[in-house]
């Protein structure tokens, strides 16, 4: 992770995503940003480690820029770093600079560097380093960063109200939520996914160092074992409950049902968000000890899918076609089908978690739920609401976290997050 002053080549990198500045991360940067991070890096349960091996893909890296940010429709990653922040400034200058600030140390990170020249040397024995150098050594292993601006941004302090994208709503209250409200919302949050846990927590944990004194931390989640692929031809990865999950997610490969169901158009308002999308998380804790006392077959009906081969109810292989009257009226696929959604779909790219056991020793662990689109009001919404009062899962589930985000699209070489919104 040292900086070689090596030119970003097109060559140089797989997949689409967003841009930044080149220059290096200003001297506020150095006064203190320390304790913050290593909280952050300790959030979440789980300790981080190293494969035994890394995939051949662990090298690779993924582009910065593009019209669209990285870490949407590109493939999707091993591990998850998620952070929903709080801005802690009224100074809408500070807080634009330090978005300028991200993008370049994002930029540089995505690229397998240090989040500054040298940083984890560091200028001055006397002085903090500008990396907190846990990377070094390590590849770039596909990671990719993404940010988001929560509808608590776009309230009186930075003069960002007019700029409150209409499809940028407030979640309802959805039946059956237990919401915790120091897991809920936040003003800016930041997605970082990479096959290497220790870089994707390597990422997170200097961008929330950078931000000392303009954000601090609300709450973060990480993630394991992606439960949805935007890749068809990979194997499907199975969620806690042991079953298939994502089989019919939209590929990344697939324009014309990208353009159509995420990414917002230039028919769409604002024009600051054309070719972002909007993103919802729910951290959905699984009741695993209950699910594991269940009866296979009931297991299966439920769920809607055969849990070895993953087939729909009534057929033989995972692809088949789903036939919704061959599923029970309360089956989590027939409910989810974009046939009974009027034909809403969402890309879903959400992770696994184990944070350890609560008081009575049951496991802490669950789904970390990401689903972007191009409206939360025509997606999310009415696909939840129907899921929350007649899915036969809720029984196994609690939704303990929630939050709705504005994904703005990708940045050019020199340009920087937010520039759009705060010009």
């Amino acid at each position: 992770m040292r900086d070689h002053g090596l030119p970003i080549r097109d060559d140089d990198v797989v997949g689409a995503g967003g841009g930044a500045s080149r220059s290096a991360v200003s001297r506020r940067a150095l006064l203190g940003f320390v304790g913050a991070g290593a909280a952050v890096a300790a959030t979440g349960g789980f300790a981080v480690g190293r494969a035994a091996a890394e995939p051949a893909a662990a090298t690779a890296t993924i582009a910065f820029t593009g019209a669209h940010q990285a870490g949407i429709s590109t493939p999707v990653q091993d591990r998850l770093h998620f952070v929903a922040l709080d801005v802690v400034t009224k100074d809408r200058a500070r807080l634009k600079a330090l978005l300028s600030e991200w993008t370049v140390a994002a930029e540089r990170m995505t690229r397998g560097l240090e989040a500054a020249p040298d940083g984890a040397v560091g200028v001055s024995p006397e002085a903090p380093p500008l990396d907190t150098g846990e990377a070094l050594g390590l590849s770039a292993s596909r990671l990719s960063i993404t940010v988001g601006f929560g509808p608590s941004l776009f309230d009186d302090r930075f003069g960002l109200a007019g700029k409150r994208p209409e499809a940028l709503v407030d979640l309802p209250r959805f039946a059956g939520d237990v919401l915790d409200p120091d897991r809920s919302n936040g003003d800016i949050c930041l997605q970082a996914c990479a096959d290497d846990p220790q870089v994707a927590v390597h990422a997170i944990r200097n961008l929330v160092r950078i931000g000392f004194g303009v954000v601090r931390v609300r709450y973060s989640q990480l993630g394991f074992g992606k439960t949805s692929s935007t890749t068809p031809n990979e194997q499907t990865p199975r969620n806690m409950f042991g079953f298939k999950d994502g089989t019919a997610n939209i590929a990344g490969n697939d324009a014309n049902t990208l353009d159509e169901h995420v990414w917002v158009q230039p028919a769409d308002d604002p024009a600051w968000m054309v070719g972002g999308s909007y993103a919802v998380t729910r951290r959905i804790r699984m009741q695993i000890e209950t699910w594991d006392r269940t009866s296979l077959g009931e297991q299966e009906a439920i769920t809607g899918r055969t849990k070895g081969e993953g087939a729909p109810i009534g057929q033989q292989r995972e692809f088949d076609p789903v036939v919704l009257d061959k599923l029970d009226v309360t089956a989590h696929v027939r409910l989810a089908h974009p046939d009974s959604n009027a034909g809403a779909r969402l890309l879903r790219r959400g992770y696994s978690f184990t944070d350890g056991s609560d008081e009575l020793g049951r496991l802490d662990a669950g789904l970390f739920f990401i689903a972007y689109q191009r409206d939360p009001r025509e997606q999310f919404i009415p696909i939840q609401t129907q899921l929350a009062a007649n899915d036969g899962l809720n029984e196994y589930l609690r939704h303990t976290g929630s939050g709705i985000w504005a994904m703005p699209p990708g940045v050019a070489a020199g340009e920087s997050w937010g520039q759009e919104l705060f010009a």
